[in-house]
């Protein structure tokens, strides 16, 4: 996998329905401060009568976002996702459309079940996935080690960019609504995303956050973005441009995390005491990685006199 499509480049992942026609504006011309990710939608944020339009506005992105490929590259890009409605439709596009410019798909309701279609449609491309775990399934521990074991073993292994969790599908699936005043994980989603980490993580797969669609309430934002750092889950949905500099700012690492990692990383000592808590670089060592990787992309914050989070570098402006 190149550097490009290193998972920790995702940050905030912005969805955007196909429907919009200023989509080239936020790939092409930093029209979306911070914008390191994106998801062309075609599922859910796009209505059954909306569908044509979004496909003719579809074609015409693709073909500009391939001529400014050709023309200057997208190394100063975001990442670029399309997510399909379904298998038939991922199928239409990779037979009819030109996605040389796209980094990969956003696959729906993705399940062990699903995977050997997936895989047939997608083998022969260059694209990457990230399968989303949104169905009645994912509650199910057992299917969800028999999913990871398969993925494990699997060709497309090497393509998996992340997998990312449904939230709001799994509530709907327990016909539940995230209360206004509670995080996810004061919800059953707590569990799962427990579950889930347990289960893919452990097997070096990367897992994505779900989506906090308060939209204007930033304490509870930052409330989960905690929670979903102290997972271990790398970046998270968003749904508006706001809630990008509020994502990629608590990715950004503590300095007292950073110099741990690296005493960590460089100690030949077996255990020893740093910052009053006890370091073992054998146990410790993939933490450790995993903290200096977020740093470089996100940078390092400080706890300035007042305790409060001062930047010192900031590498998404």
């Amino acid at each position: 996998m190149n550097a490009r499509l290193s998972p920790w480049r995702l940050g905030a992942t912005l969805y955007m329905p196909a429907v919009r026609s200023d989509i080239a504006e936020a790939i092409l011309r930093d029209k979306i401060t911070g914008l390191r990710s994106l998801v062309i939608c075609l599922e859910d944020a796009v209505s059954d009568a909306e569908l044509p339009q979004a496909l003719h506005n579809l074609q015409q992105l693709l073909l500009q976002l391939s001529a400014a490929q050709r023309a200057e590259g997208n190394a100063a890009w975001p990442l670029v996702f399309i997510r399909p409605r379904h298998l038939a439709m991922a199928e239409w596009l990779i037979e009819n459309l030109d996605l040389s410019a796209i980094d990969g798909l956003v696959l729906p309701k993705f399940t062990l079940a699903t995977l050997p279609a997936w895989w047939q449609i997608i083998a022969e491309t260059h694209l990457h996935l990230m399968p989303t775990l949104e169905t009645e399934e994912v509650f199910d521990v057992v299917a969800m080690r028999e999913l990871a074991q398969a993925l494990q073993q699997h060709p497309c292994r090497s393509r998996i960019l992340a997998l990312r969790i449904g939230g709001n599908d799994l509530m709907n699936t327990l016909s539940l609504r995230r209360p206004r005043h509670l995080t996810l994980y004061d919800t059953p989603m707590g569990y799962t995303i427990k579950m889930l980490v347990a289960v893919f993580a452990s097997r070096d797969f990367v897992l994505s956050a779900p989506v906090c669609e308060l939209i204007d309430d930033q304490m509870m934002l930052e409330n989960e973005l905690q929670l979903d750092i102290a997972h271990g889950l790398v970046g998270k949905t968003a749904i508006h441009p706001s809630q990008i500099a509020a994502i990629q700012s608590q990715l950004m690492v503590s300095a007292a995390d950073h110099a741990d990692a690296l005493r960590i990383l460089n100690s030949s000592q077996a255990v020893f005491k740093s910052q009053g808590a006890m370091c073992e670089p054998a146990t410790h060592r993939r933490w450790a990685e995993a903290i200096l990787a977020r740093a470089q992309e996100y940078g390092i914050a400080a706890e300035n006199s007042s305790g409060n989070a001062m930047l010192l570098r900031n590498l998404f402006t």
